[in-house]
């Protein structure tokens, strides 16, 4: 079994900073792709930001400048600094982390369990 454990969401002004954490834990052979998503209310999930195992990056256009992923592979743990925030950054962001079990040929993506962000003044 392998949790997902996200922490850094809360409350910020426009313009703001904020930093997520999400550490992976449990039955873990190796990670390959990590990364955020958000929801915000009435809206389908999008894709924030991922990153590689080898550390390729790729972002949303509307994400692009204003937040950088990161990723520890000795602490399992991805990061999401995001700058400049707006009222529209205001979701839930979920982490994932696509997990590979065993040393066999699969991955598979597991979830964290969300953590709010509002962007208000």
């Amino acid at each position: 079994q392998v949790q997902l454990v996200e922490s850094g969401g809360g409350l910020v002004q426009p313009g703001g900073s904020l930093r997520l954490s999400c550490a992976v834990s449990g039955k873990i052979f190796s990670i390959n792709a990590m990364g955020w998503y958000r929801q915000a209310p009435g809206k389908q999930r999008e894709l924030v930001a991922a990153i590689t195992s080898g550390g390729s990056t790729n972002y949303a256009e509307s994400m692009k400048g204003r937040f950088t992923i990161s990723r520890d592979n000795a602490k399992s743990t991805v990061y999401l600094q995001m700058n400049s925030l707006k009222p529209e950054d205001t979701a839930v962001y979920y982490c994932y982390a696509s997990v590979k079990y065993n040393s066999g040929r699969f991955f598979y993506d597991n979830w964290g369990q969300g953590t709010q962000v509002t962007v208000s003044s």
